[in-house]
């Protein structure tokens, strides 16, 4: 059987070490190329030691230097800063690149890799949510595929893999566990605790993403990543809280017919699944006993106890750059809450700020999306110092301020 060669960017972080862990569950079936990481300098030492790959880069050029000075002679060619972990991305001899950088930082490198004509493997789910029609763009003109990491759109992923055609499908569901505060009273919300949020009764996760699931913009994310993605409108994407956190997603298909991807909270499968598509191997882990396996509840997402759905919807019907301002006031917005200088409600209100005022531009290239990243950016912490203060946001001379707030519909269709 031939050794499928593949290049991690973000080997450090949670995804990279998984998928490294599929490797050695694996042996003699990958070939670790390149290693790309931000300034785990010591981690990204001992992976570098362990699969020996040829090129390794690393975001930040100072921990560069102290990733040669600590593998000596024994070091491969080391890259540094942007440039280095792009042309990581670009290493001929890869053929699939699992890109698990977060952040705008991942973004570049996995352009770079599908411009290439290398698949992807996509866990940074921003690329898609800010950049989507870049992404598919790239995809398509490098003929590469662009194949999800995500739990819940690998689901879809593994439904939808018969390759009938859209036409022939209903809906897509995603499913949610509701995060901690599913059954919470709302007229506790702005007394919740950094504590008590980052406890996600499933999944152990970063912080942000834990905050995401409280407020279920994590959903609202993968709304528009789905979109993209899989190519249907937000209307034909739903949403559905699974408190068991089994049922991945769904695909509804025209004659009414549902496919569901079951397995257990394990991130193991779905990187596995990525890494040898098109075919599927067996694996030691844990599997679904369906007979010790607990009832399986499903319910409609409560608009008023998760607002940020609304708000994901209203930018992806309204296009351009309002993804990518939703995300980046999301992010500090988050920052925000976890620094003490905003309630848990008064994340909602910061989105609602930004998004008022967006009046957005066409995404035509990474420098628009950058630019309207850190306007974003400004503006969500403008909102935070104003409401901090209770003092009403005023206009400003940006062309992306447009008056009073008008707060998406409830549809955001």
């Amino acid at each position: 059987m031939p050794v499928k060669r593949i290049a991690i960017l973000g080997s450090t972080g949670s995804i990279g070490t998984n998928a490294l862990q599929i490797v050695r569950e694996q042996p003699g079936r990958f070939e670790i190329t390149a290693l790309a990481a931000g300034r785990n300098v010591e981690r990204l030492a001992q992976q570098v030691r362990e699969f020996r790959p040829a090129k390794v880069a690393l975001a930040d050029a100072g921990a560069a230097g102290r990733l040669r000075e600590l593998l000596g002679k024994d070091a491969p060619t080391v890259l540094e800063g942007a440039e280095g972990v792009c042309e990581v991305a670009c290493t001929t001899s890869t053929e699939m690149v699992v890109a698990a950088m977060v952040g705008a930082a991942g973004m570049r490198p996995a352009l770079c890799a599908l411009d290439a004509g290398c698949d992807v493997a996509l866990a940074n789910k921003e690329a898609l949510v800010v950049a989507g029609e870049l992404m598919m763009a790239a995809a398509r003109k490098g003929n590469a595929a662009l194949l999800p990491v995500d739990s819940e759109h690998n689901a879809l992923h593994q439904c939808l893999r018969s390759g009938r055609g859209k036409q022939e499908v209903s809906r897509l569901i995603l499913t949610a566990s509701g995060g901690p505060f599913r059954q919470r009273p709302l007229d506790t919300f702005d007394t919740v605790r950094v504590e008590e949020a980052l406890r996600h009764p499933t999944w152990n996760m970063g912080r942000k993403v834990t905050i995401d699931s409280a407020t279920l913009m994590n959903k609202g994310l993968e709304i528009i990543e789905a979109s993209w993605l899989f190519g249907l409108p937000g209307e034909k994407i739903d949403i559905l809280i699974h408190p068991q956190s089994l049922v991945h997603s769904m695909v509804e298909y025209v004659d009414g017919s549902i496919l569901a991807q079951l397995s257990p909270p394990d991130m193991g499968l779905p990187i596995q699944y990525a890494l040898t598509y098109p075919e599927r191997w067996p694996t030691r882990r844990q599997r679904l006993d369906l007979a010790e396996a607990p009832a399986l509840d499903f319910e409609a997402p409560d608009a008023a106890r998760y607002p940020c759905l609304a708000l994901a919807r209203e930018a992806l019907r309204r296009g351009g750059t309002h993804p990518a301002a939703l995300n980046a006031a999301d992010e500090i917005a988050v920052e925000g809450f976890l620094e003490g200088q905003l309630s848990f409600s008064g994340i909602t209100r910061v989105l609602e700020e930004v998004m008022g005022r967006w009046t957005g531009t066409a995404l035509t290239s990474l420098g628009v999306f950058e630019e309207a990243d850190r306007e974003a950016r400004e503006l969500a912490r403008e909102a935070i110092q104003q409401l901090s203060h209770k003092v009403p946001l005023k206009k400003q001379g940006s062309s992306h301020y447009i008056g009073p707030r008008s707060t998406p519909s409830a549809s955001g269709d």
